[in-house]
């Protein structure tokens, strides 16, 4: 960098750098989403270990959130932001190289972990560098801005990579993207603390990742263990207890990983609930279209990345427009109206049949993109904008992991439901249509556990009459889960319009007050 860089450019180029990086982030969390169907293909497996290959990555990213603030205010945000894209681009070369799923998972877990570091430290580092509560607004718009364009490229770039060379190939694409990150990176970013010291909380982590994984987990295995089962119900009881105990833990300790004084703030309470809320019906959808659409619908991942364009681009448009207008109108109004876009699109997919086509369901892809869009930008600038600057990370994480642990559960109870409707529906449907008890048998023992594409293992003669009859039982699967996501959407506009104050957000005067220490600073 040049040392006459002015003040304002060198804020510019640094959001840039780091926005650039965590594009790799948002980018695998939908462009693998296309390449699910030729992965159950190629590694033989079923819904379960699907919903296992999106949420190995979301589940250790949301548990990791809180304390990866905490490292960055600890450490310093640019030695941790760096760790975290090396290790980023290391495990997508891992999963790229996996010729099992057991590896596969392995590293998308390690994704998970290295992207948990770079998401809120990166958030801190732009609220550390944009202190005048307009300008912050407005380069969080930024920052979130780049999501909807990784959330818009995923699907497409991930379709022409699956269909031209392979499943793979949509891991290898991180590998020159995190080179060049790093290597601007460190020279553009100076080094960033907390102005007070903080420390780590080992105890409080463990006991958040056992309550979040053990509830994933029976709500994932629930339908292969039988929700009755020993192991499933146990699951859930770990997952009760050790969350009473985080909570309790947190509340003794003076420096806790997540204050318990934050949600003494309404503010605080209402933005992760409409976080977790509209990223859990917004990664629903792209779990459950992408199954029907290439199951059920037989398109290729190309032309599914193409249909999902009416998702992702109004995200990456709205996510602009969503932040500056929360600026000058405070979040309560665009989180309502936001809410109501996302119900709209989410009762609207209900509308699917078999066979539907875009026309059916373009416009309701539309209405959820902006109404995320209007929904999470705005909360995450008022989250940030009501706690003071030494707690940027902290608050950071804590907005992050609402989003996160909505999109484990999305797609944890979106793939349950649909899993369990079509086991439940399928030999009623297959009754009917006057086929021998021994095809039927055979359909069920191959289609049972949510793969179709199974369906070439059935003589050519009957083929078509089991899909047709399985088909409106997938669909009706679907609507199940859509009808969930869609009142929790209201849920979460009402919630706005009862309990945030209307005008624009006010910012603390710690942040006025209190500056983030530099070390090392470039000049």
């Amino acid at each position: 960098m040049s040392d006459t860089t002015a003040p304002g450019q060198r804020k510019g180029l640094l959001l840039a750098f780091l926005c650039f990086g965590v594009f790799m982030v948002y980018l695998d969390a939908t462009i693998v989403n296309v390449a699910l169907p030729d992965i159950q293909a190629d590694l033989s497996t079923d819904i379960t270990q699907l919903q296992w290959i999106i949420d190995a990555y979301t589940l250790t990213f949301a548990c990791l959130l809180l304390t990866a603030g905490t490292l960055g205010d600890i450490l310093g945000r640019k030695r941790i932001f760096l760790a975290g894209l090396v290790g980023f681009t290391l495990s997508s070369v891992l999963c790229a190289l996996s010729g099992s799923i057991g590896m596969l998972l392995v590293g998308r877990t390690l994704q998970g972990v290295c992207g948990s570091v770079m998401i809120p430290v990166s958030l801190a580092l732009v609220s550390a560098a944009y202190t005048e509560p307009a300008a912050r607004a407005k380069a969080i718009g930024i920052w979130a801005g780049v999501g909807g364009i990784a959330l818009s490229t995923g699907p497409v770039l991930g379709g022409f990579l699956v269909d031209h060379f392979g499943w793979q190939s949509i891991f290898w694409v991180n590998a020159p993207v995190g080179v060049l990150a790093t290597v601007l990176l460190a020279r553009l970013l100076t080094e960033n603390r907390a102005p007070r010291e903080r420390q780590l909380d080992p105890l409080g982590q463990l006991l958040f990742i056992t309550a979040i994984a053990s509830l994933a987990y029976g709500l994932i295995e629930g339908n292969g263990e039988g929700w009755t089962s020993g192991v499933i119900l146990g699951a859930f009881a770990v997952s009760a207890v050790t969350l009473l105990l985080f909570v309790l833990w947190e509340l003794r300790r003076p420096d806790p990983m997540l204050p318990m004084s934050f949600f003494r703030s309404p503010i605080v309470v209402v933005a992760g609930l409409v976080n977790f809320l509209s990223l859990f019906g917004l990664f629903a959808v792209i779990f459950l279209l992408t199954l029907y659409l290439q199951s059920v619908n037989g398109l290729s991942s190309v032309e599914t990345g193409v249909r999902f364009l009416a998702l992702t681009v109004p995200i990456m448009v709205a996510s602009f427009a969503a932040s500056v207008v929360a600026a000058k109108a405070g979040p309560r109004l665009p989180i309502f109206v936001g809410s109501l876009f996302s119900a709209g699109g989410l009762f609207g997919l209900t509308v699917l049949e078999a066979g539907s086509g875009f026309g059916a369901y373009w416009w309701s892809l539309i209405l959820l993109g902006v109404g995320v869009s209007f929904t999470g930008a705005p909360a995450t600038v008022a989250l940030l904008g009501s706690v003071p600057a030494e707690q940027a990370g902290t608050a950071s994480g804590v907005s992050n992991t609402f989003r996160q642990v909505g999109t484990v559960f999305g797609v944890a109870l979106a793939g349950a439901l649909l899993l369990r409707h079509l086991r439940d529906g399928m030999p009623g449907a297959l009754a009917e249509t006057g086929l021998p008890a021994e095809a039927r048998a055979k359909a069920v023992g191959l289609l049972g556990d949510g793969d179709l594409s199974r369906a070439a293992a059935l003589p050519p003669e009957i083929r078509g009459t089991v899909l047709d009859a399985v088909g409106p039982v997938y669909v009706q699967g679907m609507d199940l889960a859509l009808q969930i996501a869609g009142a929790g959407a209201l849920a979460g506009g009402l919630f706005a319009l009862l309990f945030l104050k209307g005008g624009p957000p006010e910012q603390p005067e710690a942040v006025a007050e209190t500056p983030a220490k530099t070390t090392g600073q470039r000049t």
